[in-house]
């Protein structure tokens, strides 16, 4: 059962319930088999009319949810041969972006992208997805091999932002992020990009800055954190929902506004709920996204990218 959140605590008592007539029945002398049905069935429709209306808040705590699938499984779903790369040839090897060489359905590709962790170990590993320096610049060393290889890139994005300690600005955070955004732009392959959980500030735009970008239905994307944002107008985090609201971070928004392209649609109640299909389901959406952009001269595909980032914002 996953975790659920304080929005769906009344989803949460109807499986209670659920999970307590299955316990008590456990024997077998009570039939509980059409109460079950029930109340299974008032469970899975409110759990369709709840993710049918989340606010852009509840999205946010959806996209930040642990059990989401991360870099790990979609690399393990959809990729075959992968080949990891590691190092900056700089500094350091950073655990929280990820990529390498793979075959994806049949066609060689470079993927890179943020890892969160699932657990406690993990996320301390990776740094919860929180790249440094030597992360974006071991990104741009992947893009360029990529390009100098013909190779279409995928990137899976998913981080609260790039890491923002002291030692990661002596190290040139900022000037990191815009190289990886300029290579990413800069390159005479196809590039698609996939916001799968959180795309937050320039840590995200660093590697989704492709052709194509596609997000879950359920995922988020901004230039700061709810959190963030609330702290700065209202000197409080405690308004993070009206922030959310005001700053149109959801797919859905997004569309509209051009800032991204597909919305991928997730199992019902969250991919966290079913990670094999959301990861089959992105899988589709890349496979279709790669396919248009088969034969695109390498000039188009940096004009293409140019034009779709600088158009976004014009009134």
């Amino acid at each position: 059962m996953p975790s659920f959140l304080d929005f769906e605590k009344p989803i949460a008592e109807l499986q209670g319930r659920i999970d307590e007539l299955r316990d008590t029945a456990a024997d077998g002398t009570v039939d509980i088999t059409a109460e079950v049905q029930r109340l299974q069935a008032k469970s899975d429709k409110l759990l369709r009319d709840t993710f049918a209306r989340l606010t852009p808040w509840q999205k946010t705590q959806v996209a930040r949810h642990p059990e989401r699938p991360h870099f790990k499984h979609y690399v393990a779903g959809l990729f075959d041969e992968f080949v990891p790369l590691a190092g900056d040839r700089a500094f350091a090897d950073d655990q929280a972006i990820l990529g390498g060489f793979a075959t994806f359905r049949g066609r060689k590709v470079m993927v890179l992208g943020h890892e969160k962790g699932d657990d406690t170990a993990s996320r301390l590993r990776h740094n919860f997805g929180m790249g440094k320096p030597e992360g974006y610049r071991k990104a741009i060393r992947l893009v360029q091999l990529a390009d100098r290889f013909g190779l279409p890139i995928v990137t899976l994005v998913d981080t609260s932002g790039a890491f923002p300690g002291v030692q990661a600005e002596e190290r040139g955070q900022a000037e990191a992020i815009a190289r990886s955004t300029e290579a990413c732009l800069a390159a005479g392959v196809p590039v698609v990009a996939s916001i799968v959980g959180e795309g937050g500030s320039g840590g995200a735009v660093a590697l989704a800055a492709g052709n194509r970008v596609l997000m879950f239905e359920h995922a988020v994307y901004s230039v700061i954190s709810p959190e963030g944002c609330a702290s700065i107008l209202w000197r409080t985090a405690d308004k993070a929902a009206e922030a959310a609201e005001a700053m149109r971070i959801t797919a859905q928004d997004l569309r509209t506004f051009g800032v991204i392209d597909t919305i991928v649609p997730e199992p019902v109640g969250g991919a966290h709920r079913a990670p094999g299909a959301a990861v089959g389901a992105l899988g589709d959406a890349i496979d279709k996204a790669l396919r248009e952009l088969d034969g695109v001269p390498a000039a188009e595909l940096r004009r293409g990218r140019r034009d779709k980032f600088l158009a976004m914002g014009r009134l």
